[in-house]
């Protein structure tokens, strides 16, 4: 594969709703991430090599204790992310809200079946990590919470 190919994905990604890509073609294997960095390509699939050097602000972020674990609401099936239950409704939950131990937080619709998914736990909605009419994995995570 060429330079002028890998640039093309790169550019597919980057205006795309994926966060994450991989290719394989012979022996070589392109891995793309855009979660809170620019598109990083990963020679063989492994480690990601990062584009720029780390932060100076990063040493001191690690030295500090981890108040909390991050925790994940992940899919359960593979389908399309709903965030809403119409169009023209409002998401069922947006960063910041509260939410209560079995409280519908986004539909997955799988072979024409709309499954609510709800939450197991209390919790506060940190990030939601996918996108409308985003299609997902099984076990992919969709929304990173904090426990309450």
């Amino acid at each position: 594969m060429d330079l002028e190919k890998i640039a093309e994905l790169v550019k597919i990604i980057e205006n795309s709703s994926l966060k994450e890509f991989s290719y394989s073609e012979g022996e070589m294997e392109i891995y793309l991430s855009k979660l809170d960095n620019p598109p990083v390509i990963a020679p063989g699939g492994t480690a990601p090599v990062t584009a720029a050097a780390p932060s100076p602000a990063q040493p001191a972020a690690a030295e500090a204790p981890a108040e909390e674990e991050e925790l994940y609401i992940t899919s359960p099936i593979v389908g399309t992310f709903y965030s809403a239950p119409s169009p023209t409704a409002p998401a069922f939950v947006r960063v910041g809200d509260k939410v209560k131990n079995g409280q519908t937080v986004c539909i997955l619709e799988a072979m024409k079946l709309m499954n609510e998914i709800q939450c197991e736990y209390d919790c506060e909605i940190d990030a939601v990590l996918v996108s409308n009419e985003q299609k997902v994995e099984y076990g992919q995570p969709l929304f990173r919470v904090k426990k309450l």
